[in-house]
């Protein structure tokens, strides 16, 4: 039995990983753009993922905003927003430009980046002011734009101008939020988003309640850390799967 193209397992299969991956995200404040592409390559290709993630996050986002509104900064999630949306549309039209190659090399080149990217950021700390953190957005956007994982860079950005703890995952999701309607409304005007990656991307979105709520439980319970070295080891070997297939070609 199949939905809109996809197995009444497929459908589950991703489901159950973004519940996962969302539970992930409401803790860390990045995670789904990272480990969601290792599940969803072989279902809908490469070329698919970034406008599937797009607009799941147009759910997952919203959620996380309400879920953690009594901790959001508006001033900072307004400057990111406001400095990273034209840079975002135009990272997003060059993706569409790309095949399904080019898309698998640019998306696993990437996720592999991302994990020492986060580590660097991570153990040296740096300060932005209004003008760093304006030309941080603009750059954040353009990557944003074209590839999948990039939260980790807003993440370390916000924490950067001064926010910690959950304040960093509420501002973090508004700033989203913003950045994800422009990313999302170019995809949809170059026909990126059909009815079968709507249902998929709706898949996940839908799982960023739940997520997000077992997360604020496990706040506090859960030493994330534990788990950080198995996902990052998922993330670089899926990556280099996606650059394998790119360099093999079709």
């Amino acid at each position: 039995m199949a939905i809109l193209g996809l197995e009444v397992w497929h459908i589950v299969l991703i489901a159950a990983t973004a519940l996962v991956t969302q539970t992930i995200g409401g803790l860390a404040g990045y995670g789904t753009g990272m480990l969601m592409p290792l599940v969803l390559v072989p279902l809908i290709g490469p070329e698919a993922i970034v406008p599937v993630i797009s607009l799941s996050a147009l759910i997952t986002n919203p959620t996380r905003v309400w879920i953690f509104r009594q901790h959001l900064d508006w001033g900072k999630a307004l400057l990111i927003g406001a400095v990273a949306v034209p840079t975002t549309m135009l990272g997003a039209w060059s993706y569409t430009l790309l095949s399904g190659s080019g898309a698998a090399l640019i998306i696993g080149s990437g996720l592999v980046l991302m994990v020492p990217l986060r580590r660097y950021l991570a153990t040296h700390r740096f300060r932005l002011g209004t003008a760093g953190a304006a030309t941080g957005g603009v750059i954040y956007g353009f990557l944003n734009g074209g590839m999948t994982g990039t939260g980790v860079l807003l993440i370390a950005m916000l924490m950067a101008m001064g926010l910690t703890g959950l304040p960093v995952i509420a501002t973090d999701a508004l700033a989203s939020t913003i950045v994800g309607l422009a990313k999302t409304g170019v995809f949809a005007a170059a026909g990126e988003l059909p009815p079968k990656l709507c249902l998929v991307a709706v898949l996940i979105g839908a799982m960023a309640t739940p997520g997000t709520l077992i997360a604020r439980w496990l706040a506090g319970r859960l030493p994330v850390k534990l788990h950080e070295t198995m996902i990052e080891a998922m993330i670089i070997v899926g990556g280099l799967v996606l650059i394998g297939r790119a360099i093999a070609g079709p």
